[in-house]
């Protein structure tokens, strides 16, 4: 067995990321110790009752005490905060970074905090799915998947190979962008999308005598592609469309002309239009696959995920 990369790695927020780097953390020996902290006395019980870390605390600023990898797993608003309750604590020489879904507002609330002694490195794994909390990590959650990075002005180039190193021992591939241009790429991947579930499936809602009959009962369909998007984590995604309102914005900006185009397209039966429309869109769901983002199986691979074969 490799050597562990830190001997102590504190992991500030045990939700969906933090607690499934905890368990390849441990699977891949890469920290003698893990220290978790969150706000939540519940949350850690939890945590501990899964043996996620080595030690247990409410108090971040205990968690980071002596770590030499520190990796803050909160809500984007949150970040600020952290980073000034964490910053008088930190060790000279430690690599601070995050996994926050938008980035210049990141570094704004946490650059003005960090010790210039210390390796901040903002960061944003692609992975994740609708569930939240300490149950619900695994292992493998970023394998074959993004971690971008959006270094700041003076990083460090060793810093930045070691965290990209940890990150790759998880599973994940590795790129860095501008934060502007990260936050503009992932409000139209990521952000929109949630954005858009989120607005669908409360227009079912708001229509009680549907929803109460025939869109659960014929969920089976599209919308139910659409709920699980819209069952991802509230704060979360409140602090997303916040932090990244401008980006956000201008994303909403161009699917609302785009959606008007279908619109007329639909209204004056130009099915040309629709056809060029949908041929195109196939192909961007065949490049994803190919790109080995996910998989071509009938109903998304649900089914094998559902009903297992029996051995």
């Amino acid at each position: 067995m490799t050597s562990p990369m830190f001997e102590k790695i504190a992991l500030v927020g045990i939700g969906l990321i933090g607690s499934s780097l905890a368990r390849v953390i441990r699977r891949e020996g890469l920290a003698r110790h893990v220290a978790i902290s969150t706000r939540s006395a519940a949350t850690l019980k939890r945590a501990e009752e899964l043996g996620l870390g080595d030690s247990y605390t409410t108090a971040a600023r205990e968690a980071v005490r002596d770590a030499d990898l520190i990796i803050v797993s909160v809500p984007v608003g949150s970040s600020g905060a952290v980073a000034q309750e964490i910053a008088p604590a930190l060790k000279k020489g430690a690599i601070l970074t995050d996994v926050g879904s938008t980035k210049a507002s990141v570094i704004a609330q946490m650059q003005p905090h960090v010790p210039d002694s210390v390796h901040f490195i903002p960061g944003h794994p692609l992975a994740g799915t609708e569930k939240s909390g300490p149950d619900a990590g695994f292992a493998d959650l970023f394998d074959n998947r993004w971690c971008i990075f959006t270094p700041v002005s003076g990083t460090d180039p060793e810093a930045l190979e070691r965290l990209s190193e940890f990150w790759r021992r998880c599973g994940a591939n590795i790129d860095t962008m501008d934060p502007q241009h990260h936050d503009m790429t992932l409000a139209i991947v990521s952000h929109l999308p949630h954005i858009i579930a989120y607005n669908i499936v409360g227009t079912a809602d708001d229509l009680e005598s549907v929803t109460k009959t025939e869109v659960i009962k014929y969920s089976a369909s599209g919308f139910r592609d659409f709920t699980r998007l819209a069952a991802s984590d509230p704060t979360m995604w409140r602090d997303v469309c916040l932090h990244n309102k401008d980006a956000i914005l201008e994303m909403l900006a161009r699917f609302s002309e785009d959606l008007a185009f279908l619109q007329r397209a639909i209204r004056w039966g130009d099915g040309d239009k629709l056809f060029d429309l949908f041929t195109r869109t196939r192909a961007v769901r065949r490049s994803i696959i190919e790109a080995g983002q996910d998989i071509d199986a009938p109903d998304f691979g649900r089914q094998a995920v559902e009903h297992p074969a029996k051995s």
